[in-house]
């Protein structure tokens, strides 16, 4: 994982592969609510929101606005009353499965326990 194809071309970390892949998955929530679109196909927003546990109402809806925009989470609402939303990974997010699936290894590895 060299950074020198990027030397004298970047500012920042942000400027690398390495920084953009950081963008999608960093922060305090994103793994968590990625965490949950894995384990369930689709899933409501109370009901994330009740897996989730900690995580305010205004906190989860920014967080998932700001993946849906950046193409990791797909939004499905329903045109009935009351009005039905449904969250879901999309193909980009999907993506991430390997990353996460080895972030777990890591942690079974390093954790001292087992599981």
């Amino acid at each position: 994982m060299s950074m020198e194809p990027y030397e004298k071309r970047i500012q920042s970390l942000t400027d690398t592969p390495f920084g953009y892949t950081l963008s999608m998955i960093g922060g305090k929530w994103r793994l968590v609510i990625l965490y949950w679109l894995v384990e369930y196909e689709a899933i409501r927003f109370n009901e994330l929101q009740r897996k989730i546990g900690t995580i305010t109402y205004k906190t989860l809806s920014a967080q998932l606005k700001e993946m849906e925009a950046d193409g990791l989470v797909l939004r499905k609402e329903y045109p009935q009353i009351p009005p039905k939303v449904e969250y879901s990974l999309s193909d980009k997010g999907r993506s991430l499965l390997p990353i996460m699936e080895a972030m777990c290894q890591w942690g079974l590895d390093h954790s001292g326990r087992s599981y």
